[in-house]
């Protein structure tokens, strides 16, 4: 047994070796693994960024469209709230002018119908009088032409009476 060689033997030359051969191979790794990879991974941590960013200014300016949007439904609500009490306002002062021109045609009206009953009443009292004179010259022809008595005269004072009123 004496020839037996030990299967796993380690020498310090070999220790030196290994350990140099693993710091050229961590070196290597890092200047064209690590270097190529954190690039990489920089450069998407930047994206992500970028993309984190953009999302929330996009998130921002549709807030802020949607507040807009807001603003302006209020305001064309108010506006048409506006518009229909104006609407009514003048509907009401149209209605009080057509009342009011109404009342004053009407007031018209009984003006001058109250104008014409005068005047017909006017012009009858006129025809009365001018029947009554007609009346009064007849009477007095008729007592002329003959002597009154005074039972005549009573009569014919009856009868102007009966025909004029």
């Amino acid at each position: 047994m004496g020839n037996f060689m030990p299967f796993v033997g380690f020498t310090p030359w070999e220790i030196v070796v290994t350990i140099c051969n693993t710091l050229i191979t961590f070196l290597i790794v890092k200047k064209f693994l690590f270097g190529p990879v954190r690039k990489m991974m920089a450069a998407r941590e930047e994206e992500v960024q970028t993309m984190y960013t953009s999302a929330e200014k996009a998130q921002s300016e549709a807030e802020k469209l949607r507040s807009d949007y807001t603003e302006r439904l209020a305001k064309a609500k108010e506006e048409a709230a506006e518009i229909v009490g104006s609407a009514t306002r003048r509907a009401t002062v149209r209605s009080e002018e057509i009342l009011k021109e109404s009342s004053q045609q009407a007031a018209a009206m009984l003006k001058k119908a109250e104008t014409t009953i005068e005047q017909e009443r006017k012009k009858a009292m006129n025809e009365l009088k001018d029947e009554v004179a007609n009346l009064s010259i007849m009477i007095a022809g008729k007592v002329v032409e003959r002597d009154v008595k005074q039972q005549d005269h009573e009569r014919f004072i009856q009868e102007f009476i009966d025909k004029v009123g």
